[in-house]
């Protein structure tokens, strides 16, 4: 055979090859092919759930593992009482966990009747609240009720800095950023955001701007202040407000510093760091100081466990300045699909997660939001995918293992199928990966999401008034020996 006959009898095997490929994908089962269509650009995976993936130990027999969580769903979870106050038992299935947010309720009753208070919560998520969506709902919700304007704790920089409605920002490309999605040893402690910047460029300027956003309650920038850490180096700042230029110093003596740009609201300003090179900066908070502000700490690709490795002296001092009384964690959407529906490891760093901000925000109430419904196709139809129960159960252990209030997000969306209903109704509510909301989307989960902790408030707020009037809850009750006794710490009010 000559070599040239030889090449056009490989190209038709070839050509045969990729038409039968392109015939057999159609009737391949399972998931092995997606219909799903990411944007890779710009996705990070964080290091700390790549690490835990590999060490995924898999000694449960996944029969072994059913079996337990159905013993698990039926058991009763009997509450002590806390300051008097004892929210219904409940089971594993139906867990919600108001008992450990009585101190969050606390201060929103505090609040409620005195509008000069303050309540913050801090919202850790990965990209389902990118650009400030699903928050930035919730954020209005509890502004239009309990009273608060401004957007809260911006980022230096950030990937969803162009789509965010909420406030606009703008910098130059030379900041250098370290992310603890990706980086372990930071050259300065992360801030509360999981970051922390340099104007490292000697040569160009470091600026960054902001506009105030569109939406009600975020129409100006109030207040706003700059959070910078410590540094052997001074470094000058100057704010341009209009036609003004305002010159100021940065002194970075103490593990968090902060510099007030201006008092009373503005609706936009640049910054320009001169010799700032050694300063850590973190970002600027922005609120009028009364009512309830919510802080959006979004990161693609994050897990959540890079929480872990927060310095709990830096957070605390962030406290002592932001004052948190309520801290949520929304992940899920980068857990899932590495080939297990055994999540012990993720329970197991996420109880270490939480444990870290115990650490670092004492006396803080925490809310687990679980993930949400994720299709994947099936035999050429598109199903809830096999790993979003799993996953949302062990979000709901270590919820409880860990006394913290919990949204399961797959059930109240739906539940089984109800990401496919959300991406084809019309107009839809979420996007054709089968896996993100669109605008719409967000703001029916953030709807979703108020409605939930605001009915454990108004439950609260019943349960008060029984204990203010002398009508006791009753007694702390011996468990059963299929109950799980939760005992609680006092909360001080």
């Amino acid at each position: 055979m000559n070599t040239k006959s030889y090449f056009f009898q490989s190209f038709a095997i070839v050509a045969l090859a990729f038409v039968a490929f392109i015939g057999f994908k159609q009737i391949l089962p399972d998931k092995i092919f997606s219909d799903s269509k990411i944007d890779s650009k710009n996705v990070l995976i964080d290091s700390l759930l790549l690490e835990s993936v590999a060490k995924d130990s898999l000694s449960l027999k996944s029969d072994s593992i059913e079996e337990s969580e159905r013993r698990l769903g039926q058991q009763k979870i009997v509450y002590d009482a806390s300051e008097g106050i004892e929210f219904p038992s409940e089971t594993f299935d139906n867990y919600k966990g108001y008992q450990y947010l009585i101190s969050f309720y606390e201060k929103l009753y505090q609040l409620e009747q005195n509008p000069q208070r303050h309540v913050r919560i801090a919202y850790y998520g990965d990209s389902m609240t990118d650009g400030d969506l699903i928050v930035q709902d919730v954020r209005n919700n509890y502004q239009d009720r309990f009273g608060g304007n401004g957007v809260g704790f911006v980022s230096i920089t950030s990937e969803s800095a162009a789509s965010r409605g909420s406030v606009k920002a703008t910098y130059s490309k030379n900041w250098k950023t370290q992310s603890y999605l990706n980086v372990k040893r930071p050259a300065s402690p992360f801030g509360v955001n999981g970051h922390v910047f340099f104007a490292n460029d000697q040569t160009n300027p470091t600026w960054v701007q902001y506009e105030a956003g569109l939406p009600k309650h975020t129409t100006t920038l109030d207040n706003p202040t700059l959070f910078y850490g410590r540094s052997s180096k001074r470094g000058n700042v100057n704010f341009i407000i209009g036609k003004d230029t305002l010159k100021k110093s940065l002194s970075p003596n103490n593990l968090v510093n902060t510099l007030k740009v201006t008092s009373g609201s503005i609706k936009a300003f640049k910054a320009n760091f001169i010799h700032a090179d050694s300063i850590p900066i973190y970002g600027f908070n922005f609120d009028n100081g009364i009512g309830v502000h919510v802080d959006n700490f979004s990161q693609r690709g994050n897990s959540g466990l890079p929480i872990s490795m927060f310095d709990a002296s830096v957070m605390q001092a962030f406290d002592n300045n932001l004052k948190y009384d309520l801290i949520v964690l929304h992940y899920g959407t980068n857990v899932l699909n590495y080939g297990t529906k055994n999540y012990f490891w993720y329970e197991k760093g996420m109880t270490k997660t939480v444990n870290k901000i115990k650490e670092s925000f004492p006396g803080v109430s925490i809310l687990i939001v679980s993930t949400a419904d994720k299709s994947t196709k099936y035999d050429l139809e598109m199903k809830t995918d096999s790993a979003v129960v799993p996953l949302m159960k062990a979000q709901k252990k270590y919820a409880l293992e860990t006394e913290s209030g919990f949204v399961n997000l797959y059930t109240l969306m739906g539940g089984d199928g109800s990401m496919v209903k959300w991406v084809d109704e019309s107009p839809a509510k979420a996007n054709k990966d089968y896996t993100h909301f669109n605008q719409r989307g967000a703001r029916a989960i953030g709807n979703l999401l108020y409605s939930q902790l605001n009915n454990g408030y108004e439950q609260y707020k019943i349960l008060r008034q029984k204990r203010e009037t002398g009508v006791r809850p009753k007694a702390i009750r011996k468990p059963k020996a299929d109950s799980v006794s939760v005992e609680k710490d006092s909360v001080n009010e």
